[in-house]
């Protein structure tokens, strides 16, 4: 079976709320929120107001940055989140791209191996506040100093933890520790600090699942940049796969993409089950309308 979520961000009052409605009607399993501070709404207190709406739907993070969020915090506002949704949160973490967001904030961006090491020190640090820990931690890139999350206490006994990354050391990571790896099939990030090269490849994907599955058996989660009903997959996709240097071919087998008629979308949810062991994705707001109507058909595929 698989299970969708929607990555979306508020507008206003009214269609946030809506869009909360609609996504758990049609049968989503959690609401994401993204999390770029100054350029995006704070993900907890949008998840807050859409927990107030919905009953069944999971909210979380997608994906927070490790490398400019304080572990204390983070706990804070996950645990928050689950006491007013009444059991509902995720925490979504990852290693951190954008350079705007260290400047912000007055640090120097680390390169890989510094954020990677963070986001593994934060997510660490942060389940440990979650499960009652007292934590301490001395380390270069993480200091704190007997921190404890005494209130609000989690209804949860284990908040789930998602990793979203293409890094190699942190999919191995993931795989172990947390309980949904996030494939975001990123490359290098481009000049601008946002967008980035597509890691998309067949061979590449193999390589990601292989080191996930290395660590152990946590559910795997695709980030789908596209999603179209058509005809006519082949003349849709032949722009973007001009643009990538791919055939349409191979991007017609990466999870990334779901383009086709609704048969050929349930064929390829199926496919990248049997593949990779796929079982989860998280597709824009735009999924919504597109996706909402196939969701039961794709939930059996």
């Amino acid at each position: 079976m698989a299970d969708f979520a929607l990555q979306a961000q508020p507008t206003d009052a009214a269609d946030w709320l809506d869009l909360a409605r609609r996504a758990e009607a049609a049968g989503f399993d959690t609401l994401l929120a993204a999390d770029h501070p100054g350029s995006c709404a704070a993900p907890f207190v949008a998840l807050a107001a859409a927990a107030a709406v919905t009953t069944t739907l999971k909210l979380g993070s997608y994906v927070s940055n490790a490398a400019v969020r304080e572990p204390i915090l983070l706990a804070t506002d996950v645990a928050t989140l689950d006491v007013v949704s009444g059991g509902r949160a995720l925490l979504g973490l990852g290693a951190g791209h954008t350079p705007a967001e260290w400047d912000a904030i007055g640090q120097v961006r680390p390169d890989v191996r510094g954020r990677v090491d963070r986001c593994i020190a934060v997510a660490e640090a942060t389940t440990r506040l979650l499960a009652g820990e007292k934590v301490t931690v001395d380390e270069p890139g993480l200091t704190m100093l007997n921190a404890l999350l005494e209130q609000p206490r989690p209804v949860q006994d284990r908040i789930p933890l998602l990793i979203g990354t293409a890094n190699s050391r942190l999919l191995r990571w993931a795989g172990e520790h947390a309980d949904i790896v996030g494939l975001t099939g990123f490359g290098r990030t481009k000049s601008d600090g946002h967008q980035h090269e597509a890691r998309w490849r067949t061979a590449d994907i193999d390589a990601q699942v292989a080191l996930a599955r290395a660590g152990g058996d946590a559910t795997l989660e695709a980030l789908v940049q596209l999603v179209e009903v058509t005809d006519d997959a082949a003349g849709f996709l032949a722009e973007h796969a001009e643009r990538l240097a791919m055939s349409v071919d191979e991007l017609r087998q990466v999870p990334f993409l779901l383009v086709g008629t609704a048969e050929e979308i349930v064929a390829a949810v199926r496919a990248h089950r049997e593949r990779w062991g796929i079982t989860r994705y998280a597709v824009r707001r735009a999924g919504l309308d597109v996706l909402g109507p196939l969701l039961p058909r794709l939930a059996q595929a």
